[in-house]
């Protein structure tokens, strides 16, 4: 799937509900012409406050104990998965630097092509080649036998590995592109080359995002204008509303891969666009479509795209700067038994690997704060925008068909790059209580 494709930025809201059940109440018949005329904030004045806590629990009673231990397990297996993907990749960058399997890599580069550029390619496609089928078993688990389990994939086996397929067709070509440009860089700049590579990083990744709706999530699914008037005038008004140069709203097949629910403007400059999934369409309420669309729109007038790209190039800039110190560091104790003879050698590519794996790894609850922080932002401004609590408390609640909703303060900060279903709802609940009149849908 997308998620595979090295260094696509794909921010989405990927929740799943059940028709909201809400409907207009009837009014009772007026027992005097003072009563009918009676302004409709006198009404809401009157009315006990929502306690949103109440409100919140009230809202995560709804799911079965039997849902919430499904939804815990399937989560917390993650955090053994986000382990064993460590190891995994630690454990495959050791064994070409050990056996000098990685050396022999780059000898037969130097042999069949003589360009160094060439050469980098060479190299760059047999350790993609060895990284790919040693990684790829835990990758079937972890993508289509595990989300079986729990439910959550449509798709035969085959048609997963055709999409597989084309992820690291894709995946390759980005690869290439990365790996020849970091090596031109380590090059001709060896002392200073963390800050170059740094920004094209932030080069490359920008470039990911703007071509990223265009050109490869159509790879994966079928996108068409959305006809339906009613939704489709909403979200337009509401972009409107928020200066979103959009004139269309794309709907693409998601359920042919699996029931979760997502929606996205993404893009950046001349192509940006605002798409949701037909599950959405399917199996949500308008409000908590309208609620969703918010949030998404949030993360573009919010500018986070630009904002993520900072943060991140300046977390991968510190990332490499460790790289750099770490290296010189390792290959004057082990460079001679492993074959590599400078950071500018591709043999020494599984060690650079190696290290900012490890270092990324433990960056984990820094990186997750920082998306975590732009999505809660997201929520603040969709429920402003759309002024739907429970539209947007249900999508919340139903996260937890993936995401265990309940998680313990030091849970969140590590693991969640999302707020968790919990806070989600009671952020919406705290704004109903605020908003009376707007809630009181």
């Amino acid at each position: 799937m997308v998620s595979r494709v090295v260094g696509v930025v794909i921010v989405t809201l990927a929740i799943s509900l059940p028709l909201s059940g809400s409907v207009l109440a009837q009014s009772e018949p007026s027992k005097s012409p003072d009563a009918a005329s009676a302004p409709a904030a006198a009404t809401a004045s009157t009315a006990p406050r929502l306690d949103p806590v109440a409100a919140t629990e009230a809202y995560v009673a709804k799911l079965t104990p039997e849902q919430v231990a499904k939804s815990d397990d399937y989560f917390e297996g993650g955090y053994w998965l986000q382990l064993w993907n460590f190891f995994l990749s630690s454990a495959l960058s050791l064994i070409l630097l050990t056996t000098r399997i990685s050396a022999r890599m780059r000898d037969l580069a130097e042999r069949v092509v003589k360009f160094r550029w060439a050469q980098t390619l060479v190299y760059g496609a047999q350790y993609f080649l060895f990284t790919t089928v040693l990684s790829f078993p835990l990758a079937v688990y972890q993508g289509f036998f595990r989300e079986r389990k729990y439910g959550l994939v449509n798709q035969t086996l085959g048609a997963w590995l055709g999409e597989q397929c084309i992820a690291i067709a894709v995946g390759a070509v980005i690869g290439a592109v990365a790996i020849m440009v970091l090596y031109a860089i380590l090059r001709r700049v060896q002392k200073s080359w963390w800050i170059w590579a740094s920004v094209a990083f932030v080069a490359l990744l920008f470039v990911l995002v703007a071509l990223a709706p265009v050109y490869i999530a159509p790879l994966f699914n079928t996108y068409k204008t959305l006809e339906d008037p009613k939704i489709r005038d909403a979200i337009l008004s509401l972009a409107r509303a928020n200066e979103i140069p959009a004139d269309n709203v794309y709907v693409f097949d998601a359920s042919k891969q699996s029931k979760k629910v997502s929606a996205n403007v993404s893009g950046a400059l001349g192509t940006m666009r605002i798409s949701l999934n037909d599950n959405l369409l399917n199996r949500c309420s308008p409000a908590s479509v309208k609620a969703v669309m918010a949030h998404e729109m949030g993360h573009y007038v919010l500018n986070h795209v630009y904002k993520g790209l900072i943060e991140m190039g300046l977390v991968m800039t510190v990332g490499f700067a460790f790289v750099a110190w770490a290296f010189d560091r390792i290959v004057a104790r082990r460079g001679a038994a492993w074959g590599i003879r400078s950071i500018a050698d591709p043999a020494g590519l599984p060690l650079i690997v190696l290290l900012l794996g490890a270092y990324l790894f433990v960056m984990t609850p820094v990186t997750n704060t920082i998306t975590r922080t732009e999505e809660t932002e997201a929520d603040a401004f969709g429920l402003n925008a759309a002024g739907e609590p429970d539209g947007f408390a249900d999508a919340a609640l139903m996260l937890s068909e993936y995401r265990k909703m309940r998680p313990g303060k030091w849970e969140e900060i590590v693991f969640y790059d999302h707020p968790s279903g919990y806070n989600r709802v009671l952020m919406a609940m705290t704004w109903k209580a605020e908003h009376p009149a707007a809630g009181a849908h």
